[in-house]
């Protein structure tokens, strides 16, 4: 396959693999307004010129992901020739990023559509536009990550280690599990309601930057809500979605919440639009 740019849009808190160690699930939008999801990526392993940014243009070479049946899903061909090529600002009211993510991209405002083509295996990320926001909740979760899955974890990545490299392993801690889970409670354009979880990187490192300033959970936690259902739910807000390898062909409902995109309104007299 040739070396293809990908602007990320999506990159997940860090979950523990037995295969691959800790991984992040990255996904990100082509020019085209196609999807891609690049799994697995040991994000935190990675050099400081290999890691990006949300809404970082990334250019390398990927292939096919054959253990992982969706069809989005590549993988790098080798992680270390990943580089950042470019950024996509907030300049003019986001407007780049919202041709992207909003005109090229195919965007939903539907479950029903999502539900019946993860089914089908055509398609497994997606932008959704929630008709109505309910509520943003969470709910206790173990606070250590399973020791047994822990002590297997290392074990296989010791067998089966993406890197040549294994300096990493002096220094590298894996990252502290968050206690919460996080979703959003909405309804779509059918009027049907749905609790979503919300995996997204960027909410769970503001629980821990909440905590870490407050030294208070409860107040960590209503800050995470303020933000994403007050702050959040005044702006043009869109969900990023994707389905978990695990419950793609078999939940009732196998979306979670990937990422979160939240630009301002633009008034009409903006865009260009009278009367």
């Amino acid at each position: 396959m040739p070396r293809e740019r990908v602007l990320i849009t999506v990159k997940t808190y860090p979950t523990l693999s037995r295969k691959y160690g800790e991984t992040v699930c990255t996904a990100g939008l082509r020019p085209d307004g196609t999807w891609m999801r690049i799994y697995p990526v040991p994000f935190r392993r990675l050099d400081e010129d290999e890691q990006y940014a949300k809404f970082d243009w990334i250019e390398t070479d990927f292939v096919r992901g054959t253990a992982d049946p969706r069809p989005e899903t590549h993988h790098p061909v080798d992680c270390s020739t990943m580089r950042r090529v470019d950024h996509l600002g907030t300049a003019d009211n986001w407007r780049e990023r919202r041709k992207l993510v909003l005109e090229k991209a195919q965007v939903f405002d539907r479950l029903e559509p999502l539900i019946a083509g993860a089914k089908a295996n055509r398609l497994s990320l997606a932008v959704f536009k929630p008709a109505k926001l309910r509520g943003f909740i969470w709910e206790d979760e173990d606070r250590e990550w399973d020791s047994d899955k822990l002590a297997q974890m290392r074990e296989s990545s010791r067998q089966y280690e993406i890197f040549a490299d294994e300096a990493w392993r002096q220094t590298f801690q894996v990252i502290p599990k968050v206690p919460y889970s996080f979703s959003y409670q909405f309804e779509d354009a059918d009027g049907r309601k749905s609790t979503l979880q919300v995996l997204d990187w960027e909410c769970s490192q503001l629980y821990w930057n909440c905590v870490n300033a407050t030294r208070d959970e409860d107040e960590a936690l209503e800050k995470v809500k303020a933000k994403y259902l007050g702050e959040f739910g005044q702006r043009d807000l869109h969900f990023f979605l994707g389905t978990t390898q695990q419950h793609h062909f078999t939940a009732p409902n196998p979306w979670v919440i990937i990422g979160v995109f939240a630009p301002p309104f633009v008034q009409q007299m903006e865009l260009g639009i009278e009367g």
